[in-house]
């Protein structure tokens, strides 16, 4: 069921989705600053091209202050837009019952895109 729901995301949205990360990942690399921001994007980028059957949780080696810092600063450079985003088209999506696992990966991909620093992509 997984690769299903893979297939019909990346046809119907997350091939667009995945390369607009990419395209700011190497806007955001452009910098010495903006490096770990754009490595970040590249991250979400990868798990918008195939959402289902992965999960992100919060990695025990997170740097404290570091991951902190750093994820206040992406929510002011524009994490906070781009979780509006995939909260917009979640609760979209959720209006359909055939949208209701697209919205539930929209949603999923909305609280990384917010805080991505200090999180881990694993496969379930």
């Amino acid at each position: 069921m997984n690769t299903l729901g893979n297939i019909i995301w990346f046809i119907f949205g997350g091939l667009f989705v995945a390369i607009e990360y990419v395209i700011s990942g190497a806007i955001l690399c452009l910098t010495i600053i903006g490096i770990p921001f754009g490595i970040q994007t590249f991250k979400l980028a990868k798990l918008s091209l195939f959402p289902f059957g992965k999960k992100t949780i919060l990695n025990e080696k997170a740097d404290g202050c570091l991951s902190i810092s750093m994820n206040i600063l992406w929510i002011l450079i524009g994490g906070i837009w781009i979780a509006a985003t995939h909260l917009f088209f979640g609760v979209i999506l959720f209006i359909t019952i055939i949208g209701i696992p697209f919205a539930r990966q929209h949603f999923k991909l909305a609280s990384v895109a917010l805080l991505p620093f200090g999180r881990k992509i694993v496969k379930l």
